[in-house]
């Protein structure tokens, strides 16, 4: 996370206070940050906690103490410190961890030494000790702009037995630039800093204590009443913080405590991607999927109720009924229940439209978008299902209605797409249909029988397929748009496969929300049909193939999204919005 997180005192004698920061270093170290000990210090033992490694070797100088470098340095005046002002000793290298993880370094000490940085958190300190403050002075308050950045402060007292009214005042300070990610992480800041904040006050409650038990100031200074306040305060104005909770470590937890803070607040909160409300198709392959599993418990409830009670219809048609019925319904589901044996015949919709050819394709894929059935011979069973799953990419899940395969002609209301053994019978009203389409595969004569170029395996090269249909497609018929779009995609080379896929995907979706558009305006609202036509004309879409298309593609409407539009139809806000 790029923020820095910094604890500030309010001096009785310079006013508000940094007295430690840490911030987040992506980038190689500062000025003055190299490797090397300070002089006569040397290398500490190195500490893990949390993948963070820990250690002392920060600077030689610190450009708030050096005095080497205190004419450069951003922060006050070495002259205009006192004990209660200051938290490292001068010389004091800071302190710097490694994140392993990440490669990030974070980096402690009094002030940060880019001087703009010093400004922000300058500016922020001031603000948080003086005019941004809660009603009675302790607690978390967010304040802030785009130019210096934005703040989430907590202020708190600490017990001094020494100070004007028992008690000094801090405030622990988060800044960042961005102002949403800073107020999605105040109920993390405000708990962990909380933590931070008790500890030390409990820490310096027991000093406190200590002091007051010994030599008890509330009686001595009421015996010194009238001695000037200023006399009294110069005696011990300023003390520091490892002085109030006596922990000479304090500093070293500090920056343990805000490095990790500033670790996991950054990694707590994480961009994902948003794909919206599901889709057609995820809704109608769940609701299926559902079917399925009540089914399946359903045909195991009646088989159990079977071994203990006689049954009531003849015992042939009972048993035809049992042994049909998860077969059929497996087979009609359409939603994945069977898969290929082996490896696509068809790699693609362009692999098939170079193999059918271009004509027989186009005609083959027109009768599928308009939801004629599609009759595919051959005793290559493979063959049929690797068809079936290439042709079935074109339309939405619920108008896909598969049988595999079949020893007997289906009707079309059972299903769309239907696989036959050569030697089937098709009755001659569905030859002569112009509601089905039928492709025979033979065995080939000879093997360069498919178009030159063609992306054909072993397999394809030994069949020789016939596209037949009651009404074929003439060439110059304009058909419904997205099967232009369609071949637009399958004959531009310069698209991948995966690429057809995705554009594919984007025409679906385009095409079922006009579906929507046009159930709600039709089945639901039951507008005439002078303003249906308008509507399809505005949705592009008034051409005969084109609307034949949208109302086929309404029966794969989900059961979900059809009952929430009835539901909200009959809701009494939405009737007396439509009154």
């Amino acid at each position: 996370m790029n923020a820095i997180v910094a604890l500030c005192h309010f001096c009785e004698l310079h006013g508000p206070r940094t007295l430690f920061c840490t911030e987040v270093l992506h980038a190689p170290l500062p000025q003055g940050a190299g490797n090397e000990d300070s002089p006569g210090q040397g290398e500490q033992a190195e500490e893990e906690e949390g993948g963070i490694q820990m250690s002392s070797r920060m600077r030689a100088h610190s450009p708030a103490e050096g005095a080497s470098v205190e004419s450069s340095s951003p922060g006050p005046k070495k002259s205009d410190m006192c004990e209660g002002c200051r938290s490292l000793a001068a010389g004091h290298p800071g302190y710097i961890s490694h994140d392993k993880e990440t490669s990030i370094k974070y980096v402690s000490h009094q002030h940060p030494s880019h001087p703009q940085l010093f400004s922000i958190v300058r500016q922020a300190c001031v603000r948080s000790l003086s005019c941004e403050v809660c009603p009675g002075r302790e607690g978390p308050i967010f304040f802030g702009d785009e130019q210096h950045g934005f703040v989430f402060s907590h202020t708190f007292f600490i017990k001094d037995s020494l100070a004007r009214g028992f008690q000094r005042w801090y405030s622990v300070i988060t800044i960042m630039m961005d102002r949403i990610y800073l107020i999605n992480s105040w109920p993390f800041l405000l708990g962990k800093v909380r933590g931070i904040i008790d500890e030390l006050q409990g820490k310096a409650l027991k000093v406190f204590e200590a002091e007051q038990f010994g030599c008890p100031q509330r009686a001595q200074r009421m015996n010194t009443a009238f001695t000037p306040f200023l006399h009294q305060r110069n005696g011990n104005a300023a003390r520091s913080l490892t002085s109030l909770t006596s922990d000479d470590n304090l500093w070293a937890c500090l920056h343990t405590s805000f490095a990790w803070l500033l670790k996991a607040c950054g990694s707590r909160l994480t961009e994902k991607l948003l794909e919206g409300a599901p889709t057609e198709d995820t809704l109608v392959q769940m609701e299926k999927l559902a079917d399925l599993e009540e089914e399946s418990e359903t045909w195991d409830n009646s088989e159990a109720e079977e071994e203990e009670k006689a049954p009531v219809l003849p015992e042939g048609a009972e048993g035809r009924e049992l042994t049909q019925g998860p077969a059929e319904s497996s087979c009609l589901s359409g939603c994945g229940s069977w898969q290929p044996r082996k490896l696509p015949v068809f790699k693609s919709l362009r692999h098939m439209r170079q193999v059918l050819g271009a004509p027989s394709f186009r005609m083959l894929a027109w009768h599928v978008l308009m939801g004629n059935q599609v009759i595919w011979k051959s005793r290559d069973l493979d063959l049929v299902q690797s068809a079936f799953e290439v042709l079935r990419t074109m339309l939405p899940v619920g108008c896909v209605r598969i049988i595999p395969y079949s020893s007997q002609y289906e009707e079309a209301y059972r299903c769309n797409f239907l696989g036959l053994s050569p030697h089937v019978q098709i009755p001659p009203h569905v030859l002569s249909s112009e509601f089905a389409v039928i492709v025979e595969v033979h065995a080939a004569a000879r093997s360069t029988l498919h178009p030159v170029g063609c992306e054909d395996d072993q397999s394809l090269s030994k069949y020789e397929f016939v596209v037949t249909s009651g009404s074929p497609v003439a060439a110059d018929r304009v058909g419904p748009t997205i099967l232009n779009k369609i071949e637009a995609a399958l004959t531009n080379q310069n698209l991948s496969v995966d690429v057809v896929d995705q554009c594919l995907v984007c025409l679906k979706e385009e095409w079922m929300n006009k579906v929507k558009v046009l159930f709600k305006f039709t089945k639901v609202d039951s507008r005439p049909k002078e303003d249906t036509q308008k509507l399809l004309s505005i949705l592009g879409a008034s051409e005969e193939d084109n609307v034949k298309l949208l109302k086929f593609w309404m029966t794969g409407l989900s059961k979900t999204y059809k009952s929430h539009l009835m539901s909200t139809v009959r809701s009494p806000t939405a009737s007396e919005s439509r009154s």
